[in-house]
């Protein structure tokens, strides 16, 4: 292990102490980790929160094997060791990185492929909200969805972290972007970022996109939602039309299925997601984004909506404010260290 800097021997780490809602969630003392080989140790100074997190913390999302099994998806901060045959990094650079659980800490060991560059000019509380949405909707959107330009996207939760991320990438990459959302307040903030707001208390997503595309439709479909969406995504899809699942805040069982309109509209239907992906996939991920999304970022565009911060120590009050659902945007934990 490559260390250019003395390292305390225990750390604060939010642990799940058994699954509930927030209040299960608890700073501990635990020993600091250690990096392995192809690992990079990183000091924590940023920490993103996203619904996986609470999806944990409530039981509803299993951990893959050899997985951290504290919450905490993605960090910025700084390389603080190297584990043995990691190149590209050195220690002392600022990093975003994509975790594998453990982010809620003072110090998270992050396979190096998983760490990129921190985008010039960027606060450590704003590059912790990259790397969890920025891989999910680069993988999706892009890879599998394979969205271009010209095309017709339609995001579901259009304020989220996921949907400012898709948003944001799609007025980069040149899609007609529309999003969904339920309150005046943040159509507007769809607006902003270049989408066409769909209120969906008020209108069928359905119907407002067919109409305003001459009834072209929406060639890709990013959806949070799941279930409860389902037969409304299919109605909304063009022809060769992709619908892409990454979320199930609407449920995660389809009653009945046409299957009729999915071979009408030669439909493509997939979902992934992230942490079960082994750390190749990521990876290539972390490498596409790097040459594609990261000049953006340097030019200061795409740059993540941040709309709270809170103490490590009050990461249970983050875990309220995202279920709240008012937030647009992300929300991140600022860690803090001893000098």
């Amino acid at each position: 292990m490559h260390v250019a800097f003395a390292l305390p021997a225990t750390m604060t780490e939010i642990q799940i102490t058994s699954p509930g809602d927030a209040s299960v969630l608890q700073p501990r003392e635990v020993p600091l980790p250690q990096p392995r080989q192809g690992e990079v140790l990183v000091k924590v100074l940023g920490a993103g929160v996203n619904r996986p997190d609470v999806l944990q913390r409530a039981g509803h999302y299993p951990i893959p094997p050899g997985a951290h099994p504290g919450p905490g998806l993605e960090v910025a901060g700084i390389v603080a060791a190297l584990g043995e045959g990691v190149a590209g990094f050195a220690v002392g650079d600022s990093v975003c990185a994509l975790t594998n659980g453990g982010g809620y800490a003072q110090y998270c060991a992050v396979p190096s492929g998983q760490v990129l560059p921190m985008p010039p000019g960027l606060s450590f509380l704003r590059a912790a909200a990259i790397p969890e949405t920025f891989f999910t909707v680069w993988a999706n959107l892009f890879q599998l969805g394979r969205a271009r330009r010209g095309e017709v996207a339609l995001i579901h939760g259009g304020t989220s972290g996921i949907g400012t991320t898709a948003l944001m990438l799609c007025r980069e990459f040149g899609l007609r972007a529309f999003a969904t959302a339920g309150d005046v307040r943040k159509c507007e903030a769809i607006r902003e970022l270049g989408g066409e707001p769909i209120n969906y208390r008020q209108e069928a997503f359905a119907e407002v996109v067919r109409a305003r595309t001459d009834q072209h439709g929406a060639d890709v479909i990013l959806d949070i939602i799941g279930a409860s969406y389902f037969e409304d995504n299919l109605a909304t899809l063009a022809r060769d039309g992709r619908l892409l699942l990454v979320g199930f805040l609407g449920g995660s069982v389809v009653e009945q299925i046409n299957l009729q309109a999915i071979m009408a509209k030669r439909a493509t239907i997939t979902g992934s997601a992230m942490r079960p992906r082994s750390a190749q996939e990521k990876a290539a991920i972390a490498a596409d984004l790097r040459e594609r999304v990261w000049p953006a970022l340097a030019q200061g565009r795409c740059l993540p909506l941040v709309d709270a911060v809170y103490p490590l120590e009050r990461a249970a009050d983050a875990h309220r404010a995202m279920e709240s659902g008012q937030h647009i945007g992300k929300i991140v934990l600022e860690v803090r260290h001893e000098r």
